[in-house]
Parts: C-alpha cells; structure tokens; sequence
C-alpha cells in the first residue's frame, strides 16, 4: 500500500484498540519493518500488540460458550462479553482453546490486507532481545523480531508525534544487521538472520499473525 493509506490504518488500528471491545486488553501498540523505514509503497505493514492476561476468569462464562460452540477458554483466555457479541470472530489454536492472537487478528484485520501481527504478552523492547537471545542460541533465525520499532500507543496513551515522523518518512532506522549488531549478534549471524527474515516476509501473503510468550 502507498505510504499515506499505510499510516492512515496504522491509525485506525490503534483507534479500534483505544476504543473498541478487545478479545484481551492490550497495552501497548508499535509498528515496525517497512512502514518505520519510511518505505514508500510499504509491501507489508508489521504491527506489534503487547496483551495483558485476563484477570480472575469466568468459568460459567467458559462452560457456557464451550456447550454452544465447542469452543473451550472463553471467559479465561479471551474476554467472554467479546466473544458473546463476536462469536463468529472467535478463533482457536490446535487444542481448541481460543487463542488471543488470532481473536485479535480476526477483530482488528481484514483476511486480505498485507497486515502482520506479533502478539505477546511483553512489550516490544523486551521481546526482541528475548527473540534475539534465543534465535542465537539456536541458531533459529526464523525466530528474530526486527527490532527497528516505533512505539504508537501505550497505556491509553497515542504518540501523536511518532504518526507524524512516520508520514514524514523522518525516523533514521539502521540496517537490519547493524541494528542486530547493537543487540549483540556477531556479524555473520546479523547477516544470515536479516537473510532469512528477508526470505520469511517474501512468502507471506495477506494478513498473517503469531502469538508469543515470554
């Protein structure tokens, strides 16, 4: 998409957070990739969602939702008044429990937009070193999150300056590999893993979405 749309739905998706009945509360929004670069048209819009859990539960809630839609965790793993008026919105993991990312997924993004989302329950700075740590370690570089972010809204608080620098085009962003290196990769796995990231985003198609937890 042009660069203006790109941030324009940047903007209406922190609106629908900021406002709107959310699968699990979020708390905090960032973009990052293309649209931080100042890329123009951006292939992919990256958005990262720092959730909180849901405190205290509702088992009657669960129970309820699990006899009508087969559907178990409603009211523990997502917000059961959401998944009541959304039940079509609903969405599992492997094991059948609703699975947070991609309720948030199905309630902020369209099937078809070039939209991806990482959702954890730490926020971006902390989750990248975390990523970073263990892809070394493991030498799964399929793992890293490009720590090249730009933090929109946190707290019930939107950065009305960082929406405009990214119309601007004005946020200086290292290369992917220098922006590893300063996390601590060493130079060849800076490389391969910009490489293999490289490759990951060249595959993706429509939205996408990955859930994680440190």
């Amino acid at each position: 998409m042009e660069r203006e749309p790109a941030v324009d739905r940047l903007e209406s998706l922190v609106d629908s957070v900021a406002s709107e009945p959310m699968p699990v509360p979020v708390r905090e929004v960032w973009a990052f990739g293309d649209v931080a670069l100042g890329l123009d048209p951006v292939d992919r819009l990256d958005v990262y969602l720092t959730k909180d859990v849901i405190m205290g539960g509702d088992s009657e809630a669960a129970a309820a939702f699990e006899a009508e839609y087969g559907v178990k965790g409603v009211g523990t793993t997502v917000d059961a008044a959401w998944a009541d008026a959304h039940p079509d919105r609903v969405r599992t993991s492997d094991n059948g429990y609703a699975a947070p990312e991609k309720c948030l997924a199905s309630e902020l993004v369209d099937d078809e937009e070039p939209i991806h989302l990482e959702v954890c329950n730490a926020g971006f700075e902390d989750n990248v070193r975390q990523r970073l740590k263990g892809a070394l370690a493991r030498d799964a570089y399929e793992e890293v999150l490009d720590p090249r972010g730009v933090c929109l809204w946190v707290d019930g608080e939107r950065d009305g300056e960082a929406f405009d620098r990214l119309r601007e085009a004005s946020l200086a962003m290292p290369t992917l590999p220098a922006a590893l290196g300063m996390l601590g990769a060493d130079e060849e796995a800076a490389n391969e893993a910009a490489d293999v990231l490289k490759q990951q985003r060249a595959e993706q198609e429509g939205a996408s979405v990955r859930g994680d937890m440190v």
